[in-house]
């Protein structure tokens, strides 16, 4: 996986949730990706359980589906998210 440098700012994250023009990121694992063009995203909530905007990393033991979601062409990766440990 080729991870971009970027660092994406908590703040960052959290205002990308498809509102007002901007993209919709959610991150796991530490990255970060752009679900913005991806089908099951695109009413701005996903499943009717995940909205854009949130690190979604606890949440995949409970999805229907592996981390290999992360790896379909629509979802692109942004980059690393902020590690908050100082």
């Amino acid at each position: 996986m080729n991870i971009p440098d970027r660092i994406v700012s908590i703040a960052e994250l959290r205002r990308n949730t498809g509102e007002r023009g901007t993209r919709k990121f959610i991150a796991y694992n530490g990255i970060v990706y752009d679900v913005a063009d991806c089908p099951k995203w695109r009413s701005d909530m996903h499943e009717d359980l995940h909205f854009p905007g949130q690190d979604l990393s606890t949440e995949l033991d409970e999805a229907p589906h592996a981390e290999d979601v992360f790896t379909r062409p629509c979802v692109k990766i942004v980059g690393r998210l902020e590690s908050l440990n100082v």
